[in-house]
């Protein structure tokens, strides 16, 4: 996990971006991601990540560390919302697919940029928050699913983008399958005992897999 240094005597959500920012081009030499693209900047000025967090840790939603969300599970660091949001290369009229929705941070983030977001949660409760969270916030291009996001979402693939928020031993085929060629795939890899590392897997337009390491990272398990 990318630890900054914070005034913790602010909790501003503007400053929190900066310091996404700040982030993106101190790591620009390990990810290939030069600086945060506008897109992503309004993205994540749009999305209230006070919204997302419990009501005891609302204090802290704006300094850039994974908080926990219960479960077992966390709202990931912003910083790293930001880097797999960018390496995806998201734009208007794309449709992607979240594993992992948690409480739907990273779901709402996207949603500001592409058409499209489906993301599957397997455990019900953190389902049924976070779609209580988007209708909160009035998000109308999100769709939530309660199942194993090994599987994927058949129905409506194939996906230009792909983000999976918890850390798997190898890629699931069945993610691969429904990645569109020419298309992007984040995914922090490792087993118990091993280094995570955030990986970059990319579809050319004939199918063939191409993956890039991005950095080392620490995410829950996949379930």
């Amino acid at each position: 996990m990318l630890v900054q240094k914070i005034d913790y005597q602010k909790n501003d959500h503007a400053q929190m971006v900066e310091f996404i920012k700040q982030g993106i081009r101190d790591t620009a030499h390990l990810t290939g991601v030069s600086d945060l693209s506008l897109e992503v900047e309004q993205a994540l000025l749009k999305v209230p990540r006070a919204q997302f967090v419990s009501k005891e840790l609302k204090e802290f939603a704006y300094f850039d560390e994974a908080l926990p969300i219960g479960c077992g599970q966390t709202i990931s660091q912003p910083l790293i919302v930001a880097l797999m949001t960018e390496l995806i290369q998201p734009h208007r009229g794309q449709k992607v697919l979240e594993i992992g929705t948690g409480t739907g941070y990273q779901s709402a983030v996207l949603a500001q940029i592409v058409k499209e977001v489906y993301t599957i949660e397997i455990i019900p409760e953190l389902s049924l928050t976070a779609q209580r969270h988007f209708n909160e916030c009035e998000y109308k291009n999100i769709y939530p699913l309660i199942g194993s996001g090994a599987e994927g979402w058949l129905e409506y693939a194939p996906y230009d983008g792909i983000l999976i928020t918890a850390a798997c031993d190898t890629i699931p085929h069945a993610l691969l399958d429904q990645l569109s060629p020419n298309g992007h795939m984040v995914i922090p890899l490792g087993g118990k005992g091993r280094t995570q590392m955030l990986t970059l897997v990319k579809k050319d337009a004939n199918g063939q897999i191409h993956e890039k390491a991005i950095l080392p990272v620490a995410f829950v398990p996949f379930t």
